[in-house]
């Protein structure tokens, strides 16, 4: 294979997955330039899903579109985390001159998912997969509906979560991104498959490093 003519014929999915190697070591790193880098790889992608027949994925990338603005929001604002449990601190560390410019300086932090929140996601995961394998099945050509319609559905609500910075999410992108390479590789889109595989090996990269946040996080509240 030549390997010029390929990249000329294909330099739009380099370029998307170069793109999202690395979206997800600025997401390993809770740096807050994820978002825009993610705007692009998305803008990217539905191109690239468009021309493979893989609505749910694209509708999926333009989901994204939507859902890094509002993570690019919450991470800066810290989504009203400086709120709970306002009261005491502010009583207790009011003469602390370097917790109060720690505070100010908050954006949001890692936390763990409850049982209410997890019961409201499945629900949510099974209503969206439900609603896309029909439309797929009756009303596109797409040649894998079930798989596709999975795929997007765990990623809306993963990146639901991530947007939160909810710590679970990475088990989700786990199951995302290693089922999603094998469909890609069927498919023939091997850039998008070598970026979705390395997806999944930094998942696990993920998992350690939020778990350390959330310790460090526990560690300076103590205080």
């Amino acid at each position: 294979m030549n390997i010029t003519l390929w990249l000329s014929n294909n330099y739009v999915e380099v370029f998307g997955a170069v793109a999202g190697i690395i979206y997800v070591f600025l997401e390993i790193r809770q740096t807050i330039w994820l978002w825009p880098v993610g705007l692009i790889t998305s803008a990217v992608y539905i191109l690239v899903f468009f021309e493979s027949k893989f609505y749910a994925d694209m509708s999926l990338q333009g989901y994204y579109l939507v859902i890094s603005v509002l993570g690019w929001y919450w991470w800066r604002k810290g989504a009203g985390q400086r709120k709970e449990g306002a009261g005491e601190r502010e009583r207790g560390r009011r003469g602390d001159e370097e917790t109060e410019r720690r505070r100010d300086e908050q954006t949001l932090e890692v936390t763990r998912i409850d049982l209410k929140k997890s019961v409201v996601l499945a629900i949510v995961f099974v209503v969206l997969y439900a609603v896309m394998r029909i439309v797929l099945t009756r009303f596109t050509d797409s040649p894998v509906p079930e798989w596709d319609s999975f795929i997007t559905s765990l990623s809306i609500v993963a990146t639901w979560m991530l947007a939160r910075k909810i710590y679970e999410h990475w088990f989700l992108w786990i199951i995302v991104n290693f089922v999603s390479a094998v469909l890609f590789l069927v498919k023939g889109l091997y850039p998008t498959v070598i970026l979705y595989a390395f997806y999944g090996i930094m998942s696990f990269v993920g998992l350690s490093a939020w778990k350390k946040s959330i310790r460090n996080n526990l560690s300076i509240s103590k205080r």
